[in-house]
């Protein structure tokens, strides 16, 4: 038997349930030491990769080596992001990844890759109930039985004498000076700092979730009755009958062909609008809605071509669907072009990169749709793959220094330096946090005697140097810009 399909991590459940105790107990202690109380950083790489670990170790069933270096890759990957900078981003997706070595622990994880959204989805969906079920309960059984064996016995095994040594101990102070004197030279002022309300909250919270990864369960599926399911069958074949969908999708592509061909004329043509209209406020006013319009098209492809119906058996339909998924995609790129008119007269922000990028989203699942309707491919497939680009572009999204790219875009297109655009906004530079300096230093090179930008400079440069030195605060985005300022400095002088 080679070493890739040999079992390992298998255990008994008594032993199990005991380990998993220890390591939530090591975990714990582990998480107090990193990240209580200190700032985020490289510590929650370290802690997300100590809980990986953790996890197949403590695993239900017997996993290969091969799996079990797969789960344990998987936690790695996920939390990469972290490495660069602490971000809400960085954090779902380590949580994610987390959540697959759980599920691999535990023996959950389907054999299709297609099914992993809806288990993660009845994962995530389980966890409300579980404190309310009966796991509390059969541990306490557990602790009233005289024939357990394990951690919690051992424990218990210790009540008596330590109880008794006290005791003792109390009765040799009060009968020895030199004993009374040595105890109360202790001094257990940490302890009461070790055992602070915030702190035992934190170890709650630690302990909450871990708990949760340590003993994963999904949602259980409700069976579906077979009357409920034939009426609302005849539900969706009245409203989406082939009569009912020919005449949708006939007045929908008319509506959307007038939309098309003005943003062709006046987006991508480059028409001149009536008088009073810049093609900034053109932009700004629809790029928005337009979004709203492809999502609600696209609901209303996936329900309208369901496997089965009416709309997939007429060619005729599956045409005029073709076409208003491609209107759709041509209304999205619209939309991106919108923005991108609309940012180059007015700056770049945080809110308006998330916009651009749910604008391609939306686009790529539109795409997808298609897709799906011409390989006649299932919704769960379909699902999978919008998730797989979803994580993927948040991991992006989470590596990605855009504070940087935002300060870098307005900086260049600001009036001061291009002589077009609107005045350089330091208020939104300044919250960007200390990312900004290196635009700011190149606004410097061309106008140096701005007392403003220099203000602003000098206070991101006190609050980037004013970051814990602690190892566990470390990021590699605060390393990369100590580096270059420190390059900067050396040039200087």
């Amino acid at each position: 038997m080679s070493i890739s399909d040999a079992p390992i991590l298998h255990a008994k459940p008594t032993s199990n349930s005991n380990r998993k105790f220890l390591i939530l107990f090591a975990l714990v202690i582990f998480a107090d030491f990193l990240l209580f109380d200190r700032e985020p950083g490289l510590n929650l790489f370290v802690f997300a990769n100590a809980v990986a670990a953790g996890l197949l170790i403590c695993s239900r069933k017997s996993l290969s080596f091969s799996k079990a270096a797969g789960l344990l890759l998987c936690g790695l990957i996920a939390s990469v992001p972290l490495i660069e900078t602490p971000s809400w981003m960085g954090i779902t997706i380590c949580l994610l990844g987390l959540s697959c070595v759980s599920l691999g622990a535990g023996g959950l994880l389907p054999r299709q890759w297609t099914r992993l959204p809806l288990v993660l989805l009845r994962f995530v969906l389980d966890l409300p109930a579980r404190p309310f079920r009966r796991v509390s309960y059969r541990w306490l059984q557990r602790l009233q039985k005289p024939s357990a064996r394990g951690v919690r016995h051992h424990l218990r095994g210790w009540i008596m004498p330590l109880t008794f040594a006290a005791g003792f101990l109390a009765l040799f102070a009060a009968a020895n000076p030199l004993i009374d004197r040595t105890l109360r030279s202790i001094d257990l002022t940490f302890l009461l700092q070790l055992l602070s309300m915030w702190r035992i909250g934190f170890w709650l919270v630690v302990a909450a979730v871990l708990s949760v990864l340590l003993r994963p369960g999904l949602m259980r599926r409700r069976r579906h009755r077979r009357g409920a399911a034939e009426v609302v069958t005849s539900v969706e074949d009245g409203l989406f009958g082939h009569a009912a969908l020919l005449r949708s999708l006939i007045v929908f592509n008319a509506l959307f062909a007038v939309q098309t061909l003005l943003d062709l004329a006046y987006l991508w043509g480059g028409a001149s609008l009536p008088d009073g209209m810049s093609h900034a406020e053109y932009a700004h006013r629809g790029a928005y809605p337009l979004m709203v319009t492809a999502l609600l098209a696209a609901i209303f492809v996936l329900v309208a071509m369901r496997p089965g119906g009416p709309g997939d058996k007429s060619v005729l339909v599956r045409g005029l669907v073709h076409l208003w998924i491609a209107q759709n995609i041509l209304l999205c790129l619209s939309s991106i072009l919108r923005l991108d008119l609309y940012v180059e007269v007015y700056s770049l922000t945080e809110l308006r990169v998330a916009a651009g990028i749910w604008m391609g989203l939306v686009a790529v699942g539109l795409f997808f749709i298609l897709l799906r309707i011409l390989l006649r491919r299932s919704n769960e497939w379909l699902i999978a793959l919008s998730s797989a680009t979803l994580a993927m572009t948040l991991y992006a999204a989470a590596v990605a220094d855009i504070p940087a790219l935002i300060a870098r875009f307005n900086v260049a297109h600001s009036r001061e330096i291009s002589g077009e655009g609107i005045v350089l906004d330091l208020d939104y530079l300044a919250a960007l946090g200390p990312s900004a300096i290196p635009a700011l230093d190149t606004y410097l090179v061309s106008l140096p005697a701005d007392s403003d930008v220099r203000r602003v400079r000098d206070a991101l440069l006190r609050q980037q140097e004013g970051r814990s030195p602690d190892w566990r605060s470390w990021t590699y985005r605060a390393a990369r810009l100590d580096d270059d300022l420190r390059h900067e400095a050396a040039l200087a002088r």
